[in-house]
């Protein structure tokens, strides 16, 4: 349970679909007007861990559940199918400034931590940790918001968007890390994987996957465009669990697989530090767009693409153990760091203190000088 505790204040008269969400002896205030009043906004505040399942189970469209700070230890799936509406989001935030934590130490083995079946969801300000299992598992969801997240130390992967209609989703300013699957010796833990489905409008802008057993971000069999945004991943694939059959695979971009065909658009983005490539279309057949990205000091190619017809621009590789390139005769290349045959820019910043360091006041990536070169029209530019 959380150990934090807030005034008692003054509620309003409750329906009993909303009134499951007051735990005796803690604080669950719902702030609502008759749930058939299109203009209510249902908020309920939580302070223990009974507080916080009850009220996920009821959530409604207009909910908006908040978290005092502190630690909840749920005993089952945080699970709901509920739909909000674009006017009347579900949402599950912290209280202010106050940091919660999600912790799944006590979940049945095997239990995804939070499993949202739902449109119109937003979650942010929260940390899930320390499941057995994936950390959160969105699926089927049209239209949500998930930022200013973390997930790590679960044991799958950190945060998962998947099925079929699955559209118009904004991942932003999440951190995943050091996500295991001891069972699978690594070889299904992502940061973030996107995967077994399909739906356009997908974005992913700001995130850091790192130090994750298998790779920073997975888009096998995903058939629709993703757009993935100024990101960073980085440590991924590398055994630090002392597993001695480990098989994690520690791409930092992996961008297709499985059979799946779908244009991702790649933009800004930097991979370092990955025991395998930096960027790798894993075998998707269609016309991957990569722009301005960064593949530095990883252990297989910065950049991997030896049959899609992808084209990659302006792109920059330094450092890679098994060279900048692999590119397939259908590829079209331009004005990239090896097209000018630039080994290694000049001015190259390699310190990579900063990038790892706090995100800034609204949740955005650390400012870094980090991977800055002399050449300010090539590569991220991590700004």
């Amino acid at each position: 349970m959380s150990t934090s505790r807030g005034r008692h204040r003054r509620t309003r008269t409750l329906s009993a679909a909303v009134a499951v969400a007051v735990a005796a002896g803690g604080v669950g205030v719902w702030a609502a007007k008759a749930p058939d009043d299109a203009s209510a906004a249902d908020t309920v505040v939580v302070a223990t861990t009974a507080q916080l399942e009850k009220a996920f189970a009821a959530a409604a469209p207009g909910t908006t559940i908040r978290l005092r700070g502190g630690t909840y230890h749920p005993a089952k799936s945080l699970k709901s199918h509920a739909n909000g509406t674009a006017q009347r989001r579900i949402t599950v935030t912290a209280q202010g400034t106050e940091k919660a934590v999600v912790d799944g130490a006590e979940l049945p083995k095997g239990e995804w931590l939070v499993a949202i079946g739902g449109d119109h969801w937003t979650l942010s300000n929260l940390t899930f940790r320390n499941s057995s299992a994936h950390g959160v598992v969105v699926t089927s969801s049209t239209g949500g918001i998930f930022r200013n997240l973390t997930t790590h130390g679960n044991g799958d992967s950190g945060f998962t968007l998947r099925g079929d209609g699955t559209t118009d989703n904004l991942i932003e300013n999440l951190d995943s890390y050091g996500n295991y699957d001891a069972e699978n010796h690594g070889q299904n833990a992502d940061g973030l994987a996107i995967k077994f489905g399909s739906g356009t409008g997908n974005k992913v802008i700001g995130a850091r996957l790192y130090n994750n057993a298998d790779d920073g971000i997975d888009l096998w069999q995903w058939a629709s465009p993703v757009r993935i945004e100024r990101s960073w991943a980085y440590g991924n694939g590398v055994d630090r669990w002392n597993d001695s059959a480990f098989e994690g695979n520690g791409n930092g971009f992996k961008l297709g697989g499985g059979g799946a065909s779908a244009a991702h658009v790649v933009t800004g983005n930097a991979a370092w530090g990955n025991s395998k490539h930096g960027f790798t279309e894993n075998s998707n057949p269609s016309a991957l767009r990569l722009h301005r990205n960064t593949a530095y000091a990883n252990d297989a190619s910065g950049y991997y693409f030896a049959s899609s017809p992808a084209r990659l621009s302006r792109n920059l590789a330094v450092d890679n153990a098994t060279g900048a390139v692999k590119l397939s005769k259908r590829v079209v290349s331009a004005a990239n760091t090896w097209d000018a045959g630039q080994a290694r820019p000049t001015g190259l910043r390699t310190d990579p203190a900063t990038a790892y360091g706090p995100r800034r006041a609204d949740g955005s990536l650390p400012a870094t000088t980090f991977l800055v070169t002399g050449t300010p029209d090539i590569g991220a530019g991590m700004k």
